[in-house]
Formats: structure tokens, C-alpha cells, sequence
């Protein structure tokens, strides 16, 4: 039984390696255990420095480029001219009578502020300064998603986040992204706000990624959702060639501002 349980180690050592990452049911399914027993194996490995769990499963330790999270103050003074030009561009796409919910996020509070103030738009966010652009204009409905403050990235999470969503149907996500690669998705640095976000991507008719292109080829620990499951991406400058193909092949819509 020890044996077994190296060798299958071993092997899932040498998937995570070659694929840069693996999930717990196609490898329950590969060896003949349980989903338990795998989550096990993918601990023990993640102790040992071989890969970082993620949601589902594992991400090959060599493949995770980005570990630390910049504070808040530091994310909005980084690519703030892009950031705006994408903000301005995004804003363009919301039209009278649609609901849009707001990731958090310095890209999207860009979002916030060129927003038409427009009595038949619905915003919802669960960003503390989103929702402070927002409530400076004067016709606009808001709906602020509660929950748990994170103080890191002044915004809400948790149980009671995800709820706030269950019922609601949304026209446009905007959602915000620390990490865009083609092969691992778009991810975030934290578990929770990769929860949520998926809860809002169900939530929504249309996705709208928005980033500036330092985001393009970084991983982060927690994935989102795949890049097939974008409608749209609004970016700035020359979009990399591998983006502008990937586009291509999996259907999403390139806006660049």
C-alpha cells in the first residue's frame, strides 16, 4: 500500500511538471481511488514544495510567476494611464437599461468613474471604493453586494457575497484579473474573491475581462475560470500575438483602448 501510494505521488509529481497542472476527479479516475485520497497526495506534494494547490486541484510550483499580492494603494499607481483608457473603453460598452456588475479592483474603479450617470443602468459591486465613485453620481442605481470586508483590497467576500447573487441575473460582468494566460486561465491571488467571481461569471449574460497587458502570461494561485469562458476582453495598446490567436480560435472579442 506505501508503495502505491509513492509511486502514484511520483506520477502525479511528473503530470504536474509536464502539464503545469492536474485536477483531483481526472486523476481519481486515472489511479482507481478517491477524490480524498488524491486531495491527500496533493497536499502532501504542496508541503513539499512540488505544486501550489488551487481550486480543484494543483498548479505546478515552477508555473505559479506571481506569489504576492501588491497592497491596494500600490495596484492603483501601476499602469494608472492604461488603466484609465481601458476604464473609459469598458464604460462605452454599458448601455440604458443594463445591469453590469463591477469586480473589484483598480481597473474597474476606472470603470466606475467614466460610467454614464444613467438612471436606467444598474451597477452592483462589492468594492467599498467602487461604490464611492458610484454614489457621487446622482441618477445611478446601485446595488452593494455585502459580506465580509477584506481590508487588503477594500472589498467584500464570503458566504453571504456569494448568496447576495444567487437569484440575480446580470446583463455585463467586468471582471477584474491578476493573472491571463492562455493555458491556465484567468486566476487571482485569493480563494475567496476566485469564488465569488465565479458565482458573478453565472450570474451574468456576458463576461468582460478588462487588463492591462502586464497581466498577459501570469498565473496566480487561484483559477477563475478558463479564457473560453470570456465573451470579451478590453485591453490596452498592441495585443500579443498569442492573445490576438487565441481570440481567434476560442471566440472572445478583442477591445483595445
Amino acid at each position: 500500500m506505501a508503495r502505491d501510494t509513492s509511486e502514484r505521488r511520483q506520477q502525479i509529481s511528473s503530470l504536474v511538471r509536464e502539464r503545469g497542472s492536474v485536477q483531483v476527479a481526472p486523476l481519481a479516475q486515472r489511479f482507481g481511488v478517491s477524490m480524498q485520497t488524491i486531495r491527500k497526495d496533493l497536499r502532501f506534494l504542496a508541503l513539499r514544495g512540488v505544486m501550489e494547490r488551487s481550486y480543484g486541484g494543483a498548479i505546478s510550483a515552477d508555473a505559479v510567476n506571481v506569489t504576492t499580492e501588491l497592497a491596494v494603494e500600490t495596484k492603483r499607481s501601476s499602469h494608472a494611464d492604461e488603466k484609465a483608457r481601458i476604464g473609459r473603453r469598458a464604460a462605452a460598452m454599458v448601455r440604458p437599461g443594463e445591469s453590469v456588475v463591477l469586480d473589484s479592483g483598480t481597473t474597474t474603479l476606472q470603470i466606475a468613474r467614466f460610467l454614464p450617470d444613467d438612471e436606467d443602468i444598474t451597477v452592483l459591486t462589492n468594492d467599498i471604493d467602487i461604490l464611492s465613485v458610484l454614489a457621487a453620481k446622482e441618477r445611478l442605481t446601485i446595488v452593494m453586494l455585502g459580506g465580509m470586508l477584506r481590508r487588503k483590497n477594500r472589498a467584500f467576500y464570503g458566504a453571504q457575497t456569494v448568496a447576495a447573487l444567487d437569484d440575480l441575473r446580470v446583463d455585463k460582468l467586468f471582471l477584474g484579473v491578476d493573472g491571463f494566460d492562455i493555458e491556465r486561465g484567468i486566476t487571482t491571488h485569493f480563494e475567496p474573491e476566485a469564488m465569488l467571481n465565479r458565482k458573478m461569471v453565472e450570474a451574468a449574460s456576458q463576461v468582460i475581462a478588462v487588463t492591462d497587458g502586464s497581466k498577459f502570461g501570469r498565473v496566480c494561485l487561484h483559477r477563475i475560470i478558463d479564457i473560453e469562458d470570456i465573451h470579451d476582453l478590453v485591453t490596452d495598446g498592441t495585443v500579443p500575438a498569442d492573445i490576438g490567436a487565441a481570440a481567434g480560435r476560442l471566440g472572445f472579442r478583442i477591445h483595445a483602448a
